[in-house]
């Protein structure tokens, strides 16, 4: 189906004009393949990375059967529900069906934590459509019977191999469990891990797969390269690279929120504009951060993995790994932040003696070698010290230097799932 347009999906002439206003005419392959089975009222097992279209795979044809069989608008009865594993996925989601459904006249509101509730009651209360939501916040409204779902016809989980890795499996199938058991379902996921396997087994019933790539995958289309440096040259190496104007538009990925922090706020002090995005930032400041990145006033954001599953920006011409992460899985969807909708992009990754595991990991999975760029010796650290000159035999803690210390996040502890709910 790869020369198909949309106009030829029967969709209804209100979408259609929305998908024109967008120059969208010939759809993605897994939107060519799903949409006329969801428009059949088929469960859906979508295996699909970030950059495939998924949103819209899912986004059209339910707007479509709303708009074709009107339900009662009750208050606080969702018809269609899609559950996001963090708030910006979740706000992006909105957006998507805002701008697919803005002449269809059905109501939708997002669902997120980090911000009053007041707004998202009152949207409830006035009866909506189509509810995306994060799944903290909406088990906080399901429990003060603020929500009910009762009425859902249509419910989507979305990226649900991150939904498990964030310790969310228990409120997923709480959710679940409060669906009527009549509804078509749909489950995407960039991963086919067992347990969201499992978990798809208890969800769909009699799904159709739909199992798609990229035309070329971000592994393919990347240059992906890696420094072999110091912990303690990392920031001076990234203010270097950051002198290339080539870099026009970059997200650094760190492990850790403190780290973030202090790399934003050295590369402001270089004279680089940039911007921090993690859990501990509220929402309001985080969609801030995006706004800036997005208008280009800021240069740089410096993300953790969770804040940034989901952005979706244009135009990011690298991906740059100060801090390998401690899942090769995470890789894969750092990188993919950049090389999108069939572009090229740049990955460069930092790896300092504590992360050469990290690394190890990350070329098994992606079954390549990334390109050496080099050892960085030379680099001056900030207290001045060039460990180039550092004696024979003199262990790299003597001179002042401290000891490299590992921050790994334990990602299946009880007390990081627990955090990174939290967080979205």
């Amino acid at each position: 189906m790869t020369d198909i347009n949309f106009s030829e999906l029967g969709l209804a002439d209100s979408i259609q004009h929305a998908l024109n206003a967008r120059n969208h005419v010939i759809p993605t392959p897994i939107q060519a393949r799903a949409i006329p089975e969801l428009l059949a009222g088929r469960d859906m097992l979508g295996i699909a990375q970030t950059g495939t279209g998924k949103t819209a795979a899912f986004a059209l044809p339910i707007l479509h059967q709303l708009s074709q069989r009107r339900g009662n608008n009750r208050p606080r009865s969702p018809r269609a529900l899609i559950l996001a594993p963090t708030r910006e996925l979740a706000i992006q989601i909105g957006d998507e069906f805002h701008a697919y459904g803005k002449h269809l006249h059905l109501r939708q509101t997002v669902i997120i934590g980090g911000v009053s509730q007041k707004p998202q009651v009152n949207a409830l209360f006035r009866g909506v459509e189509i509810l995306i939501a994060t799944p903290g916040r909406l088990l906080d409204l399901m429990g003060q019977r603020r929500l009910s779902l009762e009425a859902v016809e249509f419910f989507v989980l979305d990226e649900g191999d991150r939904m498990l890795d964030m310790g969310f499996v228990r409120d997923v199938r709480k959710i679940v469990s409060a669906l009527p058991k009549t509804r078509q379902s749909l489950l995407f996921s960039a991963t086919m891990p067992d347990e969201v396997a499992r978990l798809s087994g208890e969800i769909l019933v009699d799904p159709v797969r739909v199992e798609v790539t990229p035309q070329a995958t971000p592994i393919e289309r990347l240059e992906q390269s890696i420094y072999h440096v110091d912990s303690a040259g990392k920031r001076a190496l990234l203010a270097s690279i950051l002198g290339d104007p080539a870099l026009s538009r970059v997200i650094v990925f760190t492990r850790t929120k403190h780290r973030a922090n202090r790399v934003a706020e050295h590369l402001g002090k270089c004279g680089v504009a940039a911007e921090a995005i993690h859990g501990n930032k509220t929402q309001g400041a985080r969609q801030r951060a995006l706004k800036r990145f997005r208008a280009g006033e800021a240069r740089v954001l410096v993300a953790t993995d969770i804040a940034a599953r989901g952005i979706d920006v244009d135009g990011v011409s690298h991906v740059i790994n100060y801090e390998l992460p401690n899942e090769p899985e995470s890789y894969i969807h750092r990188i993919g932040r950049t090389a999108r909708a069939g572009a090229g992009g740049v990955a460069l990754s930092f790896c300092d003696p504590t992360e050469r595991g990290y690394l190890r990991g990350i070329e098994r999975l992606i079954r390549r070698q990334l390109t050496v760029i080099g050892e960085v010796p030379a680099v001056v650290a900030a207290d001045g010290w060039d460990k180039a000159k550092r004696p024979r035999g003199e262990p790299w803690h003597k001179r002042g230097q401290p000891r490299a210390t590992v921050e790994i996040a334990n990602d299946r502890s009880p007390t990081r799932a627990r955090r990174r709910r939290r967080a979205a």
